[in-house]
């Protein structure tokens, strides 16, 4: 896989890279994980909750839902969108929207984000929720005596706050850790490669210390060939940090006792170490760097990336993990697309025709109307053709939302959220490690429209 570049990131210039822990560092086998957390929400909206017992009988089904789609929980939908915010593609439940019912809710209307009403599904994490809010709506319209629309999206959140806050889904993963997360020998190679390097490592994550020491002495440790443990190859670890707050909110560091546990409050420099909670400005300040010269990784645009690249100017890579099936999708359909491309070509130059004789009519000159019955025949059967291949297209991809990172010809909102704020993305950690410490990462120059030639 490779590195894909939004914004010039020269490695050589980069002293500190920071990590997020889940979906980053650590890698998750993703639908295990969200079949699993999609059980014990079940189970907490039944029994915290009070909904009906049918909810138990509710089937997990990975493919109902892709990251980057919204919840409208207003109307009790979920939305595929574009860059520019326009809905390509609804769903009521588990019903798709006729384009004219689509087109009545949301012709006129852009998605915006701030607006509490929408609920976006960004990170790996959130498709369980995706899944479980539009089998619930599904089940609504189906006369079940379940909440309505918007307090439907809130108790899915409330029951997998549950999940974390009571312990429950993190000592499933721990009980069977094999199942939820993915070893990567490699990955603890180039680690060191750049730690050798002299690169200063840092893990920045939401989960608590337990938590991410078990899974880091099962995905790093057994791989280390120049350190003891995990806690040497990373400098600094902050858990429960509690981002985005600790991107702009000066919460204090409290320092663990790795062997222990045990919590104390820190005061002085941030040295190596252990540590819960804190800020981000006070790490940059003690690490003697500025913002440019931190790159950080995470999962998640919002809780990762977005605040700490408008707060503090550091250098930002955003893992998407479903990248890698995308690209696969991309390069098994396309003989598909180079079909489609080429009657395309066909199409418009007909097109053409219509639009030259159209002129010499209101020019007042002979038109022979039979010219035009036969551009207007053949354009219907290129159509088609078209729609034919666009269906094989389409087989390659999601079967109820298409393209990750399309929403139509468009790009989605998702991908215009990685292009605003990611410097480079990729599938994997990985895949940014395989290179050297002293990379130079240029973006392609992008090609505008009246570039064309």
């Amino acid at each position: 896989m490779s590195v894909y570049v939004n914004r010039i990131l020269n490695m050589k210039k980069i002293k500190a890279i920071g990590f997020d822990m889940d979906y980053t560092l650590v890698r998750y086998n993703t639908e295990n994980f969200e079949r699993l957390t999609y059980s014990l929400v079940k189970q907490n909206l039944v029994k915290v909750l009070g909904y009906p017992e049918e909810v138990l009988d509710l089937e997990f089904n990975f493919e109902l839902v892709q990251q980057g789609l919204i919840i409208d929980k207003l109307r009790g939908n979920l939305l595929h969108v574009s860059r520019f915010g326009k809905v390509k593609k609804a769903q009521h439940g588990l019903t798709p929207l006729s384009f004219e019912e689509q087109n009545k809710a949301y012709s006129n209307r852009v998605i915006d984000l701030s607006d509490e009403s929408f609920q976006s599904l960004d990170t790996a994490f959130s498709v369980s929720n995706g899944i479980l809010y539009a089998q619930l709506v599904d089940l609504k319209e189906k006369g079940s005596v379940v909440p309505r629309y918007d307090l439907l999206a809130d108790h899915i959140k409330e029951a997998i706050d549950i999940c974390h806050s009571d312990g429950s889904l993190k000592s499933k993963v721990k009980e069977n850790i094999q199942d939820y997360i993915i070893q990567d020998e490699k990955l603890v190679e180039q680690l060191e490669m750049y730690k050798r390097y002299g690169k200063k490592l840092i893990i920045i994550t939401n989960s608590e210390y337990y938590y991410c020491k078990d899974l880091l002495e099962y995905t790093i440790d057994p791989f280390l060939k120049e350190h003891k443990s995990w806690r040497d190859l990373f400098e600094i670890t902050i858990t429960l940090s509690s981002k985005p707050r600790f991107f702009h909110v000066k919460n204090h560091y409290l320092r663990i006792d790795p062997e222990t546990a045990l919590m104390t409050n820190h005061e002085g420099p941030i040295t190596p170490g252990v540590y819960q909670g804190g800020n981000a400005g006070k790490l940059q300040e003690d690490l003697g760097l500025k913002g440019s010269e931190i790159l950080y990784l995470g999962d998640h645009i919002y809780g990762d990336v977005l605040t700490l690249k408008k707060t503090f100017g550091w250098r930002t890579a955003l893992v998407v993990e479903p990248l890698e099936d995308e690209i696969i999708a991309i390069q098994k359909s396309n003989p598909t697309q180079l079909k489609i491309d080429a009657f395309m070509e066909e199409k418009e130059a007909l097109e053409e025709q219509l639009d030259k004789l159209e002129m010499s009519k209101f020019r007042g000159e002979a038109v022979n109307k039979d010219d035009i019955g036969k551009i207007y025949a053949k354009i219907e059967k290129i159509n088609h053709s078209i729609a034919k291949e666009l269906n094989d297209y389409k087989t390659y991809f999601n079967p109820h939302w298409g393209e990750l990172m399309r929403a139509g010809q468009e790009e989605s909102r998702f991908a215009d959220q990685i292009e605003k704020y990611a410097c480079v993305y990729m599938g994997r950690v990985s895949d940014l490690l395989e290179h050297s410490p002293r990379t130079y990462f240029r973006p392609i120059k992008r090609v505008l429209p009246h570039e064309i030639i």
